[in-house]
């Protein structure tokens, strides 16, 4: 384990700087533009590529930093350039996670690499977990997975929604129940690949959304989609040996009897996977944080009023200190979750949960102050604060909503079932 330090070493600074070069010469200028066309930056994904950004080496690099620091340093300077193209780069690495949190070995080294293909020739992966009837409430996911053994295949049909990257991925890593009496203790991950894209796997609806709009967000259909035994993360045996616990479990608890809780692996899959990425999505609101107040102090040090900039009015500067202060509190937070997480470090006060809620929802007031601060220029598309605002709400929603956030945290800290 090691020792946590404010400070950054040689390679996080180095990290930072190169980051910060391409959101600044690449990202900003065309921010605007794909947000308008509400359409996926193919352009600025090829550039990531080519640039040694958005590759399986780049993401592996950042994951093995020890102080689990790197992972939202490159969050924050992505981001800090623009969310939608961020999430655009970035969106793959959900379904990686999800491959990373329930595959085997073989099946690491199999779809991994497939989720970003080459410089020359990009491919896209998608996590597929939320439906339009399970969203925070996972273990009402009616998707089903029935297996054939005849056939040595699985079935799998339902409909997944808010899906980032669904339908247009390469590969797509499915959440479904294959014993919905269980629960979220019945849930298992498969991994799809291309060639099943027409043939079971379509998109549905695509989504034109409030902010992130350069980032796909659609439905994922599966209408009989028969995949292969191996498709199933964690394979076979070990699905079979975690229902037949479960199963025992529920069997107890129906008897009255006291059963110890365990949130592994399998059915808690996509839950596990979210507990892992929280901080690293709190760095992406850091970022958007950051870009309104760095842009807001600027704007109020050059913007005259009655003789004299605007900062030097105590209703401005005050805003500005508060905006600054949230956004250095909300990194702290972050980069605490991010190296407790890395280090195995227990989340016994929802630690994780903290991270993302707090910078989440300091992302929503610190762009709605920004906007305050340029008055009716905030309000107006020639200027960045507006969407920079439209783009931090999602961040009080998604991967768990506020809501979801305090509940996991107050369960936590009082070691009840708070409902």
């Amino acid at each position: 384990m090691t020792d946590f330090s404010l400070a950054l070493d040689e390679d996080q600074t180095t990290l930072q700087k190169w980051l910060h070069e391409f959101a600044t010469d690449v990202i900003r200028p065309v921010a605007s533009e794909w947000d308008e066309r509400e359409e996926t930056p193919w352009p600025v994904i090829q550039e990531a590529a080519k640039a040694g950004i958005y590759s399986l080496d780049f993401f592996a690099n950042v994951w093995a930093d020890d102080s689990g620091i790197s992972l939202p340093i490159t969050m924050e300077e992505l981001f800090w350039g623009d969310a939608g193209i961020g999430l655009s780069i970035v969106g793959t690495t959900l379904g990686v996670a999800g491959i990373l949190s329930a595959g085997t070995a073989d099946q690491i080294g199999q779809w991994v690499p497939q989720c970003f293909g080459t410089e020359d020739d990009v491919k896209l992966a998608a996590l597929a977990v939320s439906e339009p009837n399970a969203g925070s409430d996972v273990s009402s996911m009616k998707t089903t997975a029935v297996y054939d053994e005849a056939k040595d295949e699985w079935v799998l049909n339902g409909v997944k929604t808010w899906i980032t990257n669904g339908g247009i991925a390469d590969v797509h890593v499915v959440v479904a129940a294959v014993a919905p009496e269980l629960k979220a203790r019945g849930q298992a991950s498969f991994v799809v690949g291309p060639e099943f894209k027409g043939k079971g796997l379509s998109q549905g609806q695509k989504f034109k959304k409030h902010g992130i709009r350069a980032s796909h967000t659609s439905e994922v259909v599966l209408d009989n989609l028969r995949l292969p035994g191996s498709a199933l993360l964690g394979g076979k045996e070990k699905l079979d040996e975690r229902i037949a616990r479960a199963r025992e479990r529920a069997e107890a608890l129906a008897r009255g009897e006291q059963v110890q809780s365990s949130a592994k692996r399998g059915g808690q899959a996509a839950m596990a996977t979210f507990e892992k990425s929280r901080p690293a999505v709190g760095a992406q609101a850091v970022g958007i944080a950051r870009a309104a107040y760095e842009y807001a102090l600027d704007y109020a040090k050059t913007r005259e009023q009655f003789g004299r900039p605007i900062v030097q009015n105590q209703g401005i500067a005050f805003m500005l200190a508060d905006m600054k202060t949230r956004v250095d509190a909300s990194r702290l937070l972050v980069w605490r979750a991010a190296w407790m997480g890395k280090n195995d470090i227990p989340f016994t006060a929802g630690e994780g949960s903290m991270s993302k809620l707090y910078a989440g929802e300091t992302a929503v007031d610190v762009t709605e102050k920004a906007i305050q601060i340029l008055g009716g220029n905030g309000y107006t598309r020639e200027y960045p604060v507006e969407r920079w605002h439209r783009d931090a709400k999602i961040y009080t929603i998604f991967e768990g909503t506020s809501e979801i956030q305090r509940l996991i945290i107050s369960r936590a800290i009082s070691g009840h079932q708070i409902a």
